[in-house]
């Protein structure tokens, strides 16, 4: 079981990412560009150019959204429901910036960012077993 702390102290990063990803998702700017940039640079630095920019944000997605499903998981005490909750919070984002300047929504950032809320939460869900492990008495399996 979590303790008060840790579950005190997910809830303060998770409000801590909420403004961070809030900036970074309703900012009315295209990360076209910017996505495009790091595309090239790691073309460049690998000699890699089978892909596209379109991975490169796939894969930003996925990362932006582990640390969300890690910290619903945590705060919930629930791994399904964190990442539920992260999908639930994908699809309001991508309904948003359908109104949103220079955004559009896409269903494959929501399934990008399904990955990396599962991800996070498998994450916490080990957090969670082991923390549940250390803490049963001597003597119980």
């Amino acid at each position: 079981m979590l303790s008060n702390r840790t579950r005190r102290l997910a809830g303060i990063a998770l409000a801590l990412y909420g403004a961070v990803a809030a900036v970074i998702v309703f900012t009315p700017v295209s990360y076209a560009q910017l996505v495009q940039a790091i595309a090239r640079s790691i073309s460049r630095a690998t000699g890699w150019d089978f892909y596209g920019s379109g991975w490169i944000e796939f894969v930003a997605n996925i990362a932006l959204f582990v640390p969300l499903g890690l910290l619903l998981a945590l705060v919930l005490r629930r791994a399904w429901l964190g990442a539920l909750v992260a999908v639930i919070i994908s699809i309001t984002v991508e309904l948003a910036q359908s109104i949103i300047p220079n955004r559009e929504p896409a269903v494959r950032d929501v399934i990008s960012n399904a990955i990396g809320a599962a991800i996070g939460a498998f994450l916490a869900w080990l957090i969670i077993l082991r923390r549940r492990r250390t803490t049963r008495p001597p003597g119980r399996v």
